[in-house]
């Protein structure tokens, strides 16, 4: 692997991103690129720092992550979006929205990490 990979962490919750960023730092082989807290922040973080894959969560404030998903797919085809969520019937709807992977919150951070690495 040449580069390690960035990551952007999208969900409204602050404890969810921190947990997360912290997991995720933790593995030598990628690399977080910043949080957000809303869709609106992470498309100006995207249009800047150009992550490989986002992580998203399905229900934010104004915006959704199913949209927003649609969204980065439309103008950024080649990141990665891994939805991330509570909510397990979204699963269709996260591939019509072209998500490139399904998590459900509560799965174990090795499933987290075992599906950035195939994405990437």
């Amino acid at each position: 692997m040449a580069e390690k990979p960035f990551i952007l962490i999208v969900d409204d919750s602050n404890h969810v991103r921190k947990a997360l960023s912290a997991f995720l730092s933790t593995l030598s082989w990628l690399k977080v690129v910043r949080e957000a807290s809303d869709v609106e922040e992470a498309l100006e973080v995207i249009e800047s720092q150009h992550p490989d894959i986002v992580l998203m969560d399905v229900k934010m404030p104004a915006i959704g992550g199913l949209e927003a998903t649609r969204m980065i797919k439309e103008r950024w085809p080649g990141i990665k979006v891994i939805i991330l969520t509570l909510y397990p019937d979204y699963l269709d709807q996260a591939q019509q929205a072209g998500a490139d992977a399904f998590l459900v919150k509560g799965c174990s951070m090795e499933e987290i990490s075992s599906t950035i690495c195939s994405l990437n």
